[in-house]
């Protein structure tokens, strides 16, 4: 990928020591991984290295352990998962660096797979010390990162290692790249953003950065209220920003002052009490009950998005429109991400996705899998969207 450097960069890596930093930061319950989505991206990865000889040795974090060795963010039992989902063994060391960690190394053969303990037991690791990062390199021969999830955070094992070793993009990192840089960085226009989420407050600078980048911005979710209050509607007893009216009306000058369609919901599916199956109705936005909530956008405004998702040729998304977690305020998000699919699979549409609820949207909408590209990064996404450089990205570049 240009401007980045790949496995492909390497060479003959045989008999070469890889440090392959991976994202096993993934849910577990009962002991078990209960969405290994994150493990399944760096099989390719893996997969490749292990095939051309090289000695793989994984480095991840786990948790939040605050720099100390804690069994419950131990790798150990996640170690497992691994091995299936690759369909290898996949050894295990007690501890990223020291005598452990370099007994367990010097054991490998071509092509073996380990996994070393938690980076995240040592401090060294979040304030990414030099002294931690020579300890770690002496096990390598050559980084690879394929952990964007942990791009945004300049680690001893995201970036500083890349400045000691010969580094590369894995191929899940460079194609997360590719698909970013599909999305923003070099889009076929026109450009479609579709916000969502509860606070415009988490989101000012990305709505920001987008105005400046994309033809036109949908804005749902409980951060609409925010933006229709600002500009004098009545929200009832919705979750609204009241305090950033003036943010809202910034962004809203910025966007017309670039040439941005701000897109705000005309109509809404509002209730009294947020549960599900809650008694529900839908009004224009300009009738909204003092006792009601705004829980979801109305068909008329689905039925705008997907008139502008028709127009575009390229949509990022990040966010849902509605209160999508709870029955009927799905409706919309749902809708609106079945047709941005279905325009997908057509063949018309450049569709990258990301952030935790917009992940879990889409699945619950079915189609996750037919977008062209869904990040399962949540922090680095959201940096990468408001436009800041990436450490462990930054680092990788040629």
């Amino acid at each position: 990928m240009a401007g980045f450097k790949t496995l492909d960069d390497m060479g003959d890596i045989r008999g070469k020591r890889v440090l392959l930093r991976v994202d096993l930061n993934v849910p577990v319950a009962d002991g078990k991984v209960s969405d290994a989505t994150r493990i399944e991206r760096i099989v390719p990865t893996v997969d490749e290295l292990s095939k051309k000889g090289a000695k793989v040795i994984l480095l991840a974090h786990f948790g939040r352990p605050k720099g100390a060795p804690s069994p419950e963010f131990s790798l150990d039992p996640i170690a497992h998962t691994v091995s299936a989902m690759i369909g290898k063994p996949v050894a295990f060391a007690v501890d990223c660096i020291g005598a452990e960690a370099a007994s367990a190394v010097a054991g490998m053969k071509d092509g073996d797979i380990l996994l070393l303990e938690n980076t995240r037991f040592h401090k060294g690791e979040e304030k990414n010390d030099p002294e931690f990062i020579g300890a770690m390199a002496a096990n390598g021969d050559l980084y690879v990162n394929d952990a964007f999830s942990a791009a945004h955070r300049a680690h001893a094992s995201t970036e500083g290692l890349a400045r000691l070793l010969p580094a590369c993009a894995g191929r899940a990192m460079q194609a997360e790249l590719e698909a970013l840089e599909k999305g923003l960085g070099n889009p076929v226009k026109p450009v479609i953003a579709i916000v969502g989420g509860a606070k415009v407050s988490t989101k000012i600078d990305l709505l920001m950065n987008l105005v400046k980048k994309v033809d036109a911005l949908v804005i749902g979710g409980g951060m609409a209220n925010t933006f229709l209050a600002a500009r004098g509607t009545n929200v009832g007893k919705s979750l609204c920003e009241h305090e950033l009216a003036g943010t809202a009306k910034q962004i809203m000058i910025e966007a017309a002052t670039a040439g941005c369609a701000i897109i705000l919901p005309s109509d809404a599916v509002v209730a009294r009490e947020f549960r599900a199956g809650a008694a529900s109705e839908t009004v224009a936005i300009d009738q909204v009950p003092d006792d009601a909530m705004i829980l979801d956008v109305g068909e008329k405004t689905v039925a705008t998005v997907s008139e502008w998702i028709d127009r575009a040729a390229t949509l990022v998304w990040n966010g849902p429109l509605g209160a999508f977690e709870i029955e009927p305020f799905d409706r919309a998000t749902v809708a609106a991400a079945r047709h941005a699919a279905a325009r997908t699979k057509a063949g018309k549409l450049v569709s990258v996705a990301g952030g935790g609820d917009t992940v879990a949207a889409l699945n619950h909408a079915g189609v996750a899998g037919d977008f062209t590209y869904v990040s399962t990064a949540g922090g680095a996404f959201l940096e990468w969207m408001e436009g800041k450089p990436l450490p462990g990205v930054e680092v990788l570049k040629a």
